[in-house]
């Protein structure tokens, strides 16, 4: 997730339990449920990464993608309809299993 909603903290500082609970409060109070939120990725070029994002997010999910000057890496914004924070911690749990990802 974005530094912004961890807080900046550094991964050792914190206790998991209560950081969820702290961004779950995070989110509630900035979003009304259910809404579309944004999500940011970064991954190695790849089909797989590619699919493997569509197969969390759906075909209903908007997803723009853009590709690094180098072709290395791409970018990937998504809108996706989530009924509450539990759905996004979901959505972020499940991206994080690709390969190089990195979350924004």
């Amino acid at each position: 997730m974005s530094e912004e909603l961890l807080g900046g903290e550094q991964a050792g500082d914190k206790n998991p339990v209560s950081d969820r609970e702290r961004i779950r409060a995070q989110l509630n109070e900035t979003h009304k449920w259910p809404c579309e939120f944004m999500f940011k990725f970064i991954v190695p070029q790849s089909t797989e990464n590619e699919a493997s994002l569509r197969v969390i997010f759906g075909l209903k999910a908007k997803m723009k993608m853009r590709e690094s000057s180098t072709g290395k890496y791409r970018s990937f914004t998504i809108l996706d309809k989530v009924g509450n924070a539990d759905e996004v911690f979901d959505r972020y749990e499940a991206a994080a299993k690709i390969p190089g990802l990195i979350a924004l």
